[in-house]
């Protein structure tokens, strides 16, 4: 937006040291004038003569304005050189913030010197430029999985429909369900994307959740894909409230037993569910059986489209974004996630949430 030409910063620095620098000068000269020079007899015999007041005013005068004009000068030089020294950190700073407004976030002030606000200033905004530059990486490697992940269901429809013309004998009903289960897979993806964009903009109502009622309605909700796995479900836990999404934390409780449940033994795996209460904070704990997973590994499964283990190929794999919309619902509602990996092979998943007063409705 336009603004009225004023003052530089710089120019204001400079002519208030130089006022000051006056200011001071002048009080001196005041002092002399009102406790030495006004009390004067009208003539005071010196060595050679005598001197009348008014010649010695005069002489005073001009020597003052002497005085004070070589301040003017000397606060006038002075000044625009301190004010300049002063406000170089802010010249770097906001040579950095034109370089951002380009597009380029790999630079860094690094604004060397002991700590103070200009320091402080340019390390604050070093470490916003390496939090953007770390956001965009991230969701320029998610636009990239996205378009990849979206146009292998729309390759395989185009391929399946190029083969059922080239072959008009082919079977329809296999091409039927073949496209079904690829649309499935895209409408699938296109929802789990619409619901992480929703919660990355907290664009939800809050109201009062008991974490341990979420986790019983997704646990009952899994029980027949987990009896299809032949994987046991173990719950238990203490009454957890919180305030939040309803919807967005049964989504995330769901995505932490459905990914526990199919990234399980091959055969009489183990689910366990709990929820907690400590003294700020609400915990709900998802732990599973399976393979043995590295702790390096196990720091990028919440990276959207990442994988503990090669794809799954059932009804129930998901898109690779379960635990990425995990962390997204999580960080909307103030929390920390925390994955560990088990000695014994399978995952610890925990989500930590604010906690309330338990809300009693009439």
């Amino acid at each position: 937006m336009d603004r009225a030409p004023g003052l530089s910063v710089r120019l204001k620095l400079t002519l208030s040291y130089a006022g000051f620098l006056m200011l001071a000068g002048a009080l001196p000269l005041a002092a002399v004038w009102i406790f030495i020079l006004r009390h004067l007899p009208d003539y005071t015999s010196v060595p050679g003569g005598v001197l009348s007041r008014t010649t010695l005013l005069r002489d005073f005068a001009s020597a003052a304005g002497a005085v004070l004009l070589l301040l003017l000068m000397f606060g006038l030089a002075g000044g625009w050189i301190l004010a300049g020294r002063m406000l170089a950190p802010l010249t770097r700073i906001a040579d950095a913030t034109r370089l951002a407004t380009t597009g380029s976030l790999s630079h860094r002030i690094r604004l060397p010197g002991r700590r103070d606000e200009f320091r402080e200033l340019a390390d604050v905004f070093d470490g916003m430029l390496e939090r953007l530059e770390a956001h965009v990486a991230e969701q320029q490697r998610f636009a990239a999985n996205a378009s990849h992940e979206l146009r292998t269901p729309l390759a395989i429809s185009k391929a399946l429909l190029d083969v059922a013309r080239t072959d008009p004998h082919r079977d329809i009903g296999e091409l039927v369900d073949r496209l079904h289960a690829v649309n499935t897979r895209a409408i699938d993806l296109t929802e789990a994307l619409l619901l992480l964009s929703r919660a990355e903009q907290r664009s939800f109502t809050r109201e009062h959740v008991d974490l341990s009622l979420v986790a019983e309605e997704a646990t009952e909700t899994l029980l027949p894909l987990a009896e299809k796995h032949g994987v046991t479900i173990e719950t238990c836990g203490d009454i957890t409230p919180t305030i939040g999404s309803q919807t967005l934390l049964l989504q995330l409780t769901m995505n932490l037993v459905q990914n526990a449940i199919v990234h399980n033994l091959s055969e009489q795996g183990t689910v366990w569910v709990n929820t907690s209460v400590r003294p700020k904070t609400v915990v709900l704990a998802v732990e599973n059986t399976g393979e043995t997973l590295t702790p390096r590994l196990v720091s990028t499964l919440t990276e959207p489209f990442q994988r503990g283990t090669e794809r799954i190929h059932t009804d129930h794999a998901g898109v690779g974004l379960g635990l990425a919309i995990v962390k997204t619902i999580t960080h909307a509602h103030d929390g920390t996630l925390t994955l560990t990996p088990r000695s014994a092979g399978g995952i610890r998943i925990t989500v930590e949430l604010p906690a309330t007063a338990p809300h009693t409705g009439r």
